[in-house]
């Protein structure tokens, strides 16, 4: 599934692309994705709309219109966005079609259709916030040893099942989770209440670290993740522990141990990981 800096880097590079573009046309394949496509909204708020500016929030990339309209997406497991020429072949699973006013084609690719698309009015989008009860962004000053460390003050999850809480925080998903506490030395099944404010404060450091490398280097294309170009992140080319069960950590060279947590891949360093 994509993660924030795979979010992130759609957005980077949508954006230049597609702002101050005029939507011409809306084009509907016949499956539907997790949710039902709002055709009505689609064709009276999006066609012949302005591309005002694209922007992240958590997962989701926010296209802002002309109209004071909203269009969110979500791409759940496998979905991508790429912008093609109007006359390039279609692939199998593009369910959704934005034709723009210079000859290119914008188009939803979604495998096996866990995304969703959905179409706002400012107000609407305030009256009914989807963000509602998120937490802040990993990057925002919001996101701070001191917050962690009263949100999980009287808890005994686990930190990595902690860290996955969108409502705690916004982004970290499977991946980036590992990540954040092997290169904090934190054990990934270590209850939240045992943490100091020092332990935090790594994670915090750490996390925003690794996401910022992550962006900059496209994401982490671990199966069908590709940037709006079509082309693969390599960011997991530096993964330190995920997916590298029987590895030798790259500290001490231990051999990195697999688990389940909460129904998840969870990957950890038994020796730098305590």
């Amino acid at each position: 599934m994509p993660e924030l800096p795979e979010v992130e880097v759609v957005c980077q590079g949508l954006g230049p692309l597609v702002r101050t573009r005029k939507i011409l046309s809306v084009s509907f394949s016949n499956k539907k994705l997790r949710k039902p496509f709002p055709r009505a909204k689609m064709y009276s708020r999006v066609e012949g709309s302005f591309i005002l500016g694209v922007e992240r929030r958590a997962k989701y990339i926010m296209l802002r219109l002309t109209g004071k309209s909203v269009m969110l997406f979500h791409l759940g497991m496998t979905g991508k966005i790429g912008l093609f020429d109007r006359d390039s072949p279609r692939r199998k699973h593009d369910h959704l079609r934005f034709l723009l006013d210079n000859g290119k084609e914008m188009r939803f690719n979604d495998v096996r259709r866990f995304g969703c698309v959905e179409v706002y009015s400012e107000k609407e989008l305030r009256e009914n916030d989807p963000f509602a009860g998120l937490g802040p962004e990993p990057f925002s000053e919001d996101f701070s040893a001191d917050y962690l460390l009263n949100k999980a003050r009287g808890k005994q999850v686990p930190v990595k099942s902690f860290l996955m809480d969108n409502r705690v925080v916004v982004g970290l998903g499977n991946i980036y989770a590992n990540e954040t506490l092997f290169a904090a030395c934190t054990h990934p099944h270590t209850p939240v209440n045992r943490l100091s404010r020092l332990d935090w404060q790594r994670i915090v450091t750490k996390s925003r670290l690794i996401l910022k490398k992550a962006i900059a280097m496209g994401g982490s294309t671990i199966s069908d993740y590709e940037n709006v170009s079509g082309e693969a992140g390599y960011f997991q080319l530096e993964l330190a522990v995920y997916g590298r069960q029987g590895q030798p950590c790259s500290r001490c060279g231990q051999p990195v141990v697999r688990s389940v947590l909460a129904g998840r891949a969870t990957f950890c360093c038994p020796v730098c990981q305590k």
